[in-house]
Formats: structure tokens, sequence, C-alpha cells
């Protein structure tokens, strides 16, 4: 298992991929290069600073899709994904946005990476793309049927939504690994680099008791001494230059993150 062979406190770095080819702010196919060329830069500079793993996620292509993406931006990770293992060596996580696990799954079955985010795993979530329905059974069946070693890291109370009714973050995270089958549960704030609540990481840790819970946003030295409690962090904003999400990752912000966490 992914989530067993790595020292811990565990960090995750992001690659937030500019706009795929096709989509809204998207160039057309001859795009992709330039592409793959930064998310391979990136993917390089984590492993400068110390990383082992790294997220890859379509970030550039808001207003994202409720469901189910389109072929071009499956096509367009699965190169991109396939480039970052075979040039860096890392392992590679899977977050097909808004809310395609599916998809997710298969890019990573088909590039051998171990690991997908979901969003929305289980329960009904009002996003800003609408209502988001889990789709837990069916991504299970998937990873079944494609006899893929992938890893399903679940999102809990996610950022940039609501429960479609309110529900305790522990009946959440709960239901997401007993009766979801998700191997980690993730912990964000209420935004793209807002920090997750200290408390609200307790009681999930409470109630997943030996399932790795990972903090997904707002994690930085600042915020670490709060939430050092967890697995590991998804260092995403505060890995770039300048802590602006859309700029290239900063060595130096990474490694010095790293080392703070592996003392903690």
């Amino acid at each position: 298992m992914l989530t067993t062979n790595k020292r811990w406190p565990r960090v995750i770095g992001v690659i937030h991929l500019p706009p795929l080819p096709g989509s809204a702010r998207g160039g057309d196919a001859g795009s992709i290069a330039a592409v793959v060329e930064r998310a391979v830069s990136d993917a390089a500079r984590y492993v400068e600073a110390g990383l082992d793993t790294v997220i890859v996620e379509n970030f550039g292509d808001a207003p994202f899709v409720r469901d189910r993406v389109g072929a071009h931006v499956v096509a367009g990770m699965t190169r991109v994904i396939d480039a970052v293992r075979r040039e860096t060596g890392l392992d590679v996580g899977v977050n097909v946005l808004r809310n395609d696990v599916l998809s997710a799954v298969a890019i990573a079955a088909l590039t051998g990476s171990r690991l997908v985010r979901a969003n929305v795993y289980v329960g009904a979530t009002v996003t800003d793309q609408g209502l988001i329905e889990g789709q837990a059974e069916e991504i299970q069946a998937l990873i079944k049927r494609l006899g893929a070693d992938v890893e399903i890291w679940a999102d809990v109370d996610v950022k940039h939504a609501a429960p479609l009714a309110p529900r305790p973050v522990a009946d959440q995270a709960e239901d997401a690994v007993l009766r979801g089958l998700a191997s980690a549960v993730i912990v964000t704030g209420r935004a793209t680099g807002q920090a997750a609540d200290p408390a609200e990481l307790a009681e999930v840790q409470a109630a997943v008791a030996g399932a790795p819970v990972y903090v997904g946003s707002g994690a930085s030295l600042a915020t670490l001494p709060a939430i050092a409690s967890a697995t590991g962090f998804i260092l995403g904003t505060a890995a770039k230059i300048d802590g602006v999400v859309t700029n290239e990752v900063d060595v130096a912000r990474v490694r010095a993150f790293r080392e703070a966490a592996e003392r903690t």
C-alpha cells in the first residue's frame, strides 16, 4: 500500500496544471507540449526539495465540469502524468476536477500511478458546479475491474462546497473509510490555500483511528504547529513562488516546510 511505504509525516506536492487544450482558457492540441514541460519542471523542483510524491490536477481548467470531463481532459492528463512519472520517478496522484473520480482511476491505472484524490466520494455536496454525489461503489468496482493498485484519498467536507444536509465531519469521514473503503481521508479549509480547522482535524482522526488523515489545504510554516498531528500534508499554494498558486514551485519553500514537518 502506498500509504505504508513512506516516511512520516509525508509531504506531497501539488502540480497545478495550466489550462489543458480544449478547456475554456486552453489552447489547441499543440499547446499540450508546453503543459507537459511545465508539469515536468514543477515535478523536478519537488524532487530537488526532497519530496517523493505529487498530485497532478487540472487546476487551470476552470470553470470545472461537475462530473464526467471530456475525452480531451483524460487524454491531456494521461500524457502529462505519464511524462512526470517517466522523467522524475515520482509517485504520482491524480485529481480530475471537479469530481471525475472514475476517469482519475482509469488514468492512474493505465499510467502506473498509485493514488487518486476524490473531492466528493460519499454523500452529496453542493458546489459551484451544482450538486455532486459520491460514487464510491462505482469507483471501487472500476478499481477491481482494472486490477489496479490504486488508493482513494477522500476529502471530507471538501473546500469550495457544503454538504447537502449538515452532518458532523466525523460521520462523513467514518462513512468514507468504513462504508466507502477509502484508503485515507483529507481535511481542508473552506477554499484553496485556506487553513484546515485543527479541531476538525482532531474529530476526523478520532473517527477513523488507524486510517491516514492528511491536511489538504492551507498547510504552511505558520499553520504547521496546529496541524502537526496529521499523517501528512498536501502542499499546494504554500509550495509556489511568493505563495501564488499559479506560480512555479519554490524549492526553498518546499524544503523548509518538509524539514519543519519532519522535526515535529
